[in-house]
Order: structure tokens, then sequence, then C-alpha cells
């Protein structure tokens, strides 16, 4: 695994720990509101069970990808760098935001056509 693919997968891994805190810990706070452009308090009252299951899983997206580094495996980076780009082009389509493609699919991209090349 070369610098440049740890560094990409570190990059993914953070964003996806940064995902975890704001969706288990601040969803109803307005940082948590203003991230994920939520229509109201109430609203994000309403679905702070759901954000924060949707938070689990994207702190097991991190730890897989650590783990992948740790045991320097691609194979295991490959699959979970897979699953975040999957999970970032659904996210965009399903919410009509395009900026969720960049900010999470771009960069597991990136790292995945790092970890293949």
């Amino acid at each position: 695994m070369s610098i440049l693919t740890i560094l990409l997968i570190g990059i993914v891994a953070l964003e996806h720990i940064y995902f975890l805190i704001l969706e288990m810990f601040f969803w109803t706070t307005p940082k948590g509101i203003k991230a994920f452009g939520l229509k109201s308090k109430q609203f994000a009252e309403d679905t702070k069970v759901l954000a924060a299951n949707q938070g689990l899983y994207n702190g097991f997206l991190a730890l897989g990808l650590i783990f992948s580094v740790i045991e320097k495996d691609l194979r295991y980076a490959v699959f979970f760098l897979f699953c975040v780009t999957i999970a970032g082009i659904f996210g965009a389509f399903s919410t009509k935001q395009i900026k969720l493609f960049y900010i999470q699919a771009i960069p597991a991209i990136l790292a995945l056509m790092s970890c293949i090349l």
C-alpha cells in the first residue's frame, strides 16, 4: 500500500468518523441541522434515532477502512471504498443533492483508483 493510498483512505475514514459524530451526537443541534439541510429542529428531533443509526453505519465504514490500512490489505480497502462510493452515489441521487457525490463519493473514487493502479 503506497503512502498516497494510505493518505486517501485516511481522508475517507476521517470523513466518515466526522459523519458519525454529526449524525449520532449533533443531529439536533444548529450545526447538525445546517450540515444536513434539515427543515426544522422538530424534524431533527423526530428523526434523531434514524440519524444515529445512520451515523453508526458510517462508523463501520470508517473502521473497515482503518482495518484495511492496519492489515495492509487492499482487498478490504477496495470493498469498503466501493461501499462508500455506492453510498455517495445513492445519497446524491436520492436526496437530489449533488454535493453529497462530491463530498462522499469523489474522495472514495480517488482512493479506489489509488488502490487499483
